[in-house]
C-alpha cells in the first residue's frame, strides 16, 4: 500500500459514498450497532433492522438493562444470534466496568465480549478519530487487488501482515473516512462477485492487479470444506388456537432460541406420530407441511414438516398465540416456511 492512495480515495469516498444512517453520527454506541448488525449481512437488510434496534434501545445502557427476550426479539430474522447476545454482553460490561462510556482506546474495546479487530478499529477510528485501521473482507479484496497479492486471505498471518500494510497509510486527520471509503470501495466498485468495477475505481491507476490482469482472480482463499447436510423434521402443533414453542439446548446451533419442536432425521409420519406420542401430545390426524431448507455457514438442513392440533397442551413447551409470535418470540428464520399455515 502507498501513501498515494489516500487522496484520491478520500475525494472518491466523499463524492460517491452512499447515504446510510450510521454515517450521520459519531455515536459509538450507534455505531458498534450497525457494524456487529452488517457482518455477514446486506447493507439494505440492515436498514431496518438498525432503525427498529435504535428506536427500542437507544443508548448502551438501555441494552445493558434488556431483558434477553427484547433483544433477541428485536434480532428475529437477521441471523447470528450470538451477536445479538454479545453485544448485550458487551453492554453490561461498559456500564459496569466504563460507566456507562465506550472506552476510546483500540485495546480497551477488543477487550469487550463478541469486538474483534475489525469493530475495535472501526468504533476507535469513525467514533473517537484513532489512527488505527478497520481491515474487513472489503478491505482485504480491495488490499490484495492493490498488490497483486495471491497469498491466501485465511491465513491469520497473512491478514495480519495486510492489516499492517493498511494502518501504514491511515491518515491521522481522517482515519474514520478513509476506513469507511476502503470499505466502501471493496463493496460497491471491487466486487466480490463478478468482475471488479475497475473503471470506476480510483485507485485504477495505482492497482498491480488492473494492470497485470489478475485483479478477478483476487483474493486467494482457501478452499471452504462442503457444508454438512442435516436432515430434520419440525412440527407445527397448535392447540386452542396456540402453537407449541420450544427451547433449543444452549449450547449449537441456534443455542437457547426458540423453536418450533423438531428433531434430528427425516422421520416418516408413523415415526413423527411416535415421538409426539412420546413427548405427551394426543393428536389428531398429521398432515404433512411442504419441505423446507435453510443454509448455515456450515452446516444445511433440509426439513421435512407435520402440522396436528392436539387435545391438550403438554408440558416441555411454549405454547404461543399468533400476537405472541409476532411480538414477543424471537423465531429463528429456519422455521418460517412452517408458519404460512397459521
Amino acid at each position: 500500500m502507498t501513501a498515494a492512495a489516500v487522496a484520491p480515495l478520500l475525494e472518491w469516498y466523499e463524492a460517491e459514498k452512499r447515504d446510510l444512517p450510521w454515517r450521520h453520527t459519531r455515536d459509538p454506541y450507534r455505531i458498534w450497532v450497525s457494524e456487529v448488525m452488517l457482518q455477514q449481512t446486506r447493507v439494505e437488510a440492515v436498514r431496518g433492522y438498525y432503525a427498529r434496534f435504535l428506536e427500542a434501545l437507544p443508548d448502551v445502557r438501555a441494552l445493558a438493562a434488556a431483558e434477553e427476550t427484547v433483544y433477541l426479539k428485536l434480532w428475529e430474522g437477521l441471523g447470528y444470534y450470538s451477536r445479538a447476545r454479545n453485544l448485550h454482553r458487551a453492554a453490561v460490561v461498559v456500564c459496569e466496568e466504563f460507566g456507562g462510556r465506550f472506552p476510546e482506546d483500540h485495546k480497551a474495546l477488543l477487550s469487550l465480549p463478541g469486538i474483534g479487530d475489525y469493530t475495535a478499529g472501526a468504533v476507535a477510528s469513525i467514533a473517537f478519530g484513532a489512527r488505527v485501521p478497520a481491515v474487513d473482507g472489503n478491505v482485504l479484496r480491495v488490499v490484495t487487488r492493490l498488490l497483486n497479492d495471491g497469498r491466501p486471505i485465511t491465513d491469520p498471518k497473512v491478514k495480519a501482515d495486510l492489516r499492517g500494510k493498511v494502518a501504514g497509510i491511515v491518515p491521522a486527520d481522517a482515519p474514520g473516512a478513509f476506513n469507511q471509503a476502503l470499505m466502501e470501495l471493496g463493496a460497491t466498485v471491487c466486487v466480490p462477485n463478478g468482475a471488479p468495477r475497475c473503471g470506476s475505481c480510483p485507485l485504477m491507476h495505482l492497482c498491480e492487479g488492473y494492470h497485470l490482469g489478475t485483479a478477478a482472480g483476487l483474493p486467494v482463499k482457501a478452499a471452504k470444506k462442503p457444508r454438512r447436510i442435516e436432515p430434520r423434521t419440525v412440527f407445527l402443533l397448535r392447540c386452542g388456537g396456540k402453537a407449541a414453542l420450544r427451547r433449543r439446548p444452549p449450547k449449537g446451533l441456534l443455542g437457547g432460541l426458540w423453536e418450533l419442536p423438531s428433531a434430528d432425521g427425516e422421520l416418516s409420519p408413523a415415526q413423527a406420530g411416535a415421538l409426539l406420542a412420546e413427548w405427551g401430545l394426543q393428536t389428531g390426524q398429521l398432515l404433512s407441511l411442504r419441505p423446507a431448507k435453510h443454509i448455515f455457514s456450515h452446516v444445511e438442513w433440509h426439513m421435512t414438516g407435520y402440522y396436528a392440533d392436539c387435545a391438550a397442551p403438554a408440558e416441555g413447551f411454549a405454547w404461543a398465540a399468533p400476537e405472541q409470535l409476532r411480538e414477543e418470540y424471537a423465531l429463528p428464520s429456519a422455521f418460517r416456511p412452517f408458519l404460512s399455515v397459521l
